[in-house]
C-alpha cells in the first residue's frame, strides 16, 4: 500500500497546450493517504478517468510529477509502480477456468501453489464464484466474468493501490450492494489503498472514506459524505450530491442577512464579498420547513417517494425543493423557513466562510 501525491499534475491530449481550456485534466496538487479509500466522483468527461490512468501509470502526464511513498514513479510502468487496475469492461482470460483466471496473476509472481490456493478460495467465495471455479470463462454472463476481473483486482495483497474504474457498471442492483459492502469490509480488513471511480453517487458514497468531486477537469472538493452534504465547496458539489440537490438562488448578501427577491434571510455569521461577483445562496431540501409563519411559497407539485415527501414550490419566482417526512402536515396556506446554520453562501460558484 502506498501515500499517493499528486505534484502539479496536469493533462491536455493535444500537442503543445497554451490554454486553461486546452487541458482535459487541469492543476491537481493533492495527497491521498497510504490505506485510504477514495472515489473519484464526477459526471462523463469531467476527468476521473483521466486522472486514475495518469496513477496507474496507462497515461502521462502533460505536467507535474506522482509519488508513492515519497518515490517519483512518474516515468515508470505500471508494472513496476505495482498496482492492479479493475475496468469497466471485464478483461480476463476466456480460455482459462474461473479458478486460473484469478490465480494467474499470483502464479505469475511465484506465490507458491498453497497460497495461491488459499487466496483464490476466498476470493471465490467474496464473489459468490464458488461453484464455477472449473468452468471456462467463455461462457459466462458479462456479470460474472466483470466478477472475475474484479476478483483478479483483489487477489494480490501486495500491491501500492488498487484503481476501480467503474467496475459494477455491468453488475445487476443486488450484487452492486453485495460486492460495495464487500470491497468495504476488505478494506478494513487489509488497508489497500483504493480508488474507485464512478458516476453514480451511491456507489462513491457508499464505498469511500474521502470523496473526490470533479468538474470541469478539476478537483472541486475532497471530503466524507457528511461534509459534501452539509458544506459542498462549490455549487457544482451541492447539485450533484443529494437528490434532489441543494437548492440555489441568486443574493445579494448584506451583513448577515441575504436578500432573495422581496425577502430577507438571516444568517449565521456575516459574509464578506468582492463586487462582481455572482452571489448564491444555497440550502439543502431537507433545511427547509413548511409552516404556518414565515415567508410566503406556491406549491406546485407533490411528489410521494415513500419515507418522505418532496414539495415542488416556487419561492420569489425561484424554483425550490422541500423534504418533508412521511407523515409530516403541509398547511394549506404554507409558508417557509431556513434552518439558518444549514445556509451557504457562494461567490462565482465557490464557498464564501463566515467573517473571522
Amino acid at each position: 500500500m502506498a501515500r499517493i501525491d499528486l505534484d502539479h499534475i496536469r493533462h491536455a491530449y493535444g500537442a503543445k497546450p497554451t490554454r486553461e481550456s486546452d487541458y482535459a485534466l487541469k492543476e491537481v496538487h493533492h495527497s491521498w493517504n497510504d490505506g485510504g479509500a477514495y472515489a473519484l466522483l464526477g459526471p462523463s468527461g469531467c476527468g476521473k478517468t483521466t486522472l486514475l490512468n495518469i496513477i496507474s501509470g496507462l497515461l502521462h502526464p502533460s505536467e507535474g510529477k506522482i509519488l508513492f511513498d515519497g518515490k517519483d514513479v512518474t516515468n515508470l510502468s505500471t508494472q513496476e509502480r505495482n498496482i492492479a487496475q479493475v475496468f469497466q469492461f471485464p478483461v480476463i482470460y476466456d480460455t482459462m477456468t474461473v479458478y486460473d483466471n484469478l490465480a494467474f496473476p499470483l502464479r505469475n509472481r511465484h506465490v507458491p501453489e498453497q497460497d495461491v490456493a488459499r487466496r483464490v478460495t476466498e476470493i471465490l467465495e467474496m464473489t459468490g464464484l464458488s461453484d464455477m471455479a472449473k468452468r471456462r470463462a467463455r461462457g459466462l454472463t458479462a456479470d460474472q466474468k466483470q466478477k472475475i476481473s474484479l476478483g483478479r483486482g483483489l487477489v494480490r495483497n501486495d500491491v501500492n493501490a488498487i484503481l476501480f474504474d467503474e467496475p459494477l457498471t455491468v453488475i445487476d442492483p443486488h450484487m452492486k450492494w453485495v460486492l460495495r459492502s464487500q470491497l468495504k469490509r476488505l478494506h478494513r480488513q487489509f488497508g489497500f489503498t483504493m480508488v474507485y471511480v464512478t458516476h453514480d453517487q451511491t456507489e462513491a458514497l457508499t464505498f469511500a472514506d474521502k470523496v473526490v468531486v470533479m468538474y470541469d477537469g478539476q478537483i472541486v472538493q475532497i471530503g466524507t459524505p457528511a461534509e459534501l452534504f452539509e458544506r459542498p465547496s462549490h455549487t457544482f458539489v451541492g447539485y450533484f450530491i443529494g437528490s434532489p440537490g441543494m437548492n440555489l438562488m441568486d443574493a445579494k448578501v448584506e451583513g448577515a442577512s441575504a436578500v432573495v427577491g422581496s425577502q430577507s434571510i438571516p444568517l449565521a455569521a456575516t459574509h464578506s464579498i468582492g463586487s462582481g461577483k455572482k452571489v448564491e445562496l444555497g440550502i439543502r431540501p431537507e433545511f427547509v420547513r413548511l409552516s404556518r409563519e414565515g415567508m410566503p411559497v406556491t406549491i406546485s407539485k407533490i411528489e410521494d417517494i415513500g419515507r418522505q415527501k418532496i414539495v415542488r414550490a416556487s419561492f420569489e419566482g425561484r424554483p425550490l425543493a422541500v423534504v418533508v417526512p412521511e407523515g409530516a402536515e403541509i398547511p394549506a396556506e404554507p409558508r417557509l423557513q431556513f434552518e439558518t446554520s444549514a445556509i451557504n453562501i457562494y461567490a462565482d460558484s465557490w464557498r464564501v466562510g463566515p467573517e473571522g
